[in-house]
């Protein structure tokens, strides 16, 4: 296994403007991260995954989940109606215009970016596995870094995708992979799962190949 990260998390390292806020939203861990590091101030947060609620509760926020995605997460919102104005604090780059929405809902929100995601390129080490045509696994976890391995990627049939979601596999539909499949649900814990499955797939094609 190989640690080959397409995207740099970094801090955007301003206050947090939470003046007259009631709540906040968070949609990622590195959010929490990155508003927990600029205040002290501690309000009710509304998460998007387990993974990020608990990353928030440990953070001393008054974490709660929402749901494991982010059209979840704006119902369930606009069905309980939270003291607000809200504050979504979110990446430079984000999906689901939550702020929006819950405006347009009648429920007052406003956002503020806490930390920016910026692509990289492969690693030497992952080109060297990636042009050796064995069969690799591939997990991404985000339409932005999917669309971008594409870009990168010039060979894609010895290539087995795992896809945090349908949003996330699209971007890679163009690809002539191997195989492409989208987790049950887009938490680490399922995508973790699909990894371990398919390596124990591949696994056992192997021993059949051998066998024969």
């Amino acid at each position: 296994m190989i640690y080959a990260p397409l995207i740099e998390v970094r801090p955007a390292q301003a206050p947090v403007e939470l003046q007259g806020v009631k709540g906040v939203i968070f949609t990622s861990s590195n959010g929490v991260s990155a508003a927990s590091r600029e205040t002290t101030k501690r309000l009710p947060a509304y998460c998007v995954g387990q993974n990020t609620a608990r990353t928030a509760a440990d953070a001393g926020w008054q974490a709660r989940c929402l749901g494991q995605r982010a059209d979840e997460l704006t119902e369930a919102l606009l069905q309980e109606r939270p003291d607000a104005p809200l504050l979504h604090l979110r990446g430079a780059y984000t999906r689901g215009s939550i702020a929006r929405r819950l405006t347009d809902g009648g429920l007052p929100c406003r956002e503020q970016i806490v930390y920016d995601q910026v692509l990289l390129p492969l690693t030497e080490e992952a080109q060297t596995v990636l042009s050796a045509q064995n069969d690799v696994i591939v997990p991404l976890f985000s339409p932005r870094t999917a669309r971008h391995f594409a870009n990168l990627c010039k060979d894609a049939s010895h290539l087995h995708l795992i896809a945090l979601s349908e949003a996330v596999a699209d971007p890679l539909k163009g690809l002539s992979c191997k195989a492409l499949s989208v987790s049950r649900t887009p938490d680490a814990a399922a995508m973790t799962t699909a990894v371990l499955d398919a390596a124990a797939q591949l696994s056992r094609l192997e021993g059949e190949g051998r066998a024969e």
